[in-house]
């Protein structure tokens, strides 16, 4: 398995990148195309005593930022890592690839390069973010800020599909993010995509509140782009601010530093489990082959994780699965005139 990684890719690249690339050849067996700037490459690998024969550098001069226009980058930066890497995937250089550079351009590169799955209508960005039990998939995080209920339906059929194929779930319970749990309840959007929801072939469990996701209230939770950016960014700033506070509580005076050192280990477990950092990158669903986007302030375990992230998703076919699941919904001929009908309803 050949994975393919952005290496300019991220606020700390490539040395965060170099750093994730050495954990994951200690751990995993894959081989590694670093695409970027070779000279800045190998002086991190130098210095973090990265040297295997299964890694391979391609250079690749321009990067593309944060600032950038996310359409112009793609198309007018053709020697950026970002676009070599993507090409590669497109020609079969690689199994998949990671980056943790500009998201808007990353979606563009998937839909200008790599393409999208046959059937699918909007791509989704799709991280695991940590709950009591473990992880929730949440769909869509930013990829698509606008929504139908026709693209929100098949959110839910691909992340169904991938929290089973990759995650090992069965049966995973989706639902739809909602201001309420009342039937009628929500904007129009929300009340058509409902009732398409109901009509799938998945475990679909209605309507989730905000506040029951930290809470594993769903394995899937389905929303459009806009709503599903400010959850995630909310979750990850909620656990950033409980651990400063635990921090904080314990470093109060002798007696809670006493208290905190009878308790580390259990601390520790609980900052990793709400590290969303540790359940890895995510993936970009509907994507004709996987791409995987790490967080831009990944650090070396984040970019470790992400790899990890994606040797799962190769290594569980998640993308020719998904595409074949897509094709057998999309030819029910009942059900997409159902939704058709709701899609245009006033």
């Amino acid at each position: 398995m050949t994975i393919i990684l952005d290496a300019m890719g991220g606020d700390h690249a490539p040395e965060a990148v170099v750093a994730g690339c050495k954990a994951a050849l200690e751990q995993l067996d894959v081989d590694l195309i670093l695409v970027g700037r070779e000279k800045q490459i190998r002086r991190e690998m130098e210095i973090c005593g990265l040297n295997s024969s299964r890694v391979r550098i391609v250079h690749a001069e321009e990067v593309v930022l944060g600032e950038d226009d996310p359409v112009d980058a793609i198309r007018r930066k053709k020697d950026s890592s970002m676009r070599i890497a993507l090409s590669m995937l497109k020609n079969g250089d690689g199994d998949v690839v990671v980056s943790g550079g500009n998201t808007g351009a990353l979606i563009s590169g998937i839909t200008l390069l790599v393409k999208r799955m046959k059937g699918v209508r909007r791509v989704a960005l799709a991280p695991i973010l940590p709950t009591v039990k473990g992880g929730v998939l949440l769909l869509d995080a930013g990829a698509n800020v606008e929504c139908t209920p026709a693209f929100l339906r098949q959110f839910a059929v691909m992340g169904s599909i991938y929290m089973e194929t990759v995650m090992g779930i069965s049966k995973p319970c989706v639902r739809l993010l909602n201001i309420g749990t009342e039937e009628e309840k929500g904007t129009p959007l929300i009340i058509k995509t409902h009732r398409l929801l109901k009509e799938l072939p998945i475990n679909y469990g209605n309507y989730i509140e905000a506040r029951d996701i930290p809470l594993a209230g769903a394995d899937v939770v389905v929303c459009d782009g806009f709503t599903g950016n400010v959850v995630l960014k909310s979750i990850e700033g909620m656990g950033s601010a409980i651990n400063m506070m635990i921090k904080g509580l314990f470093l109060k005076n002798a007696v809670t530093k006493l208290a905190a050192g009878l308790v580390h280990g259990g601390l520790k477990t609980l900052k990793k489990s709400m590290d969303y950092t540790e359940y890895g990158g995510a993936p970009i669903l509907g994507a004709a082959k996987p791409v995987i986007k790490a967080h831009g302030s990944s650090d070396g375990n984040a970019f470790f994780h992400a790899i990890r992230q994606a040797e799962l998703v190769v290594r569980n076919r998640m993308t020719e699965i998904m595409a074949e699941k897509i094709k057998q919904y999309d030819t029910d001929e009942s059900l997409m005139e159902k939704e058709e009908v709701l899609c245009t309803q006033k």
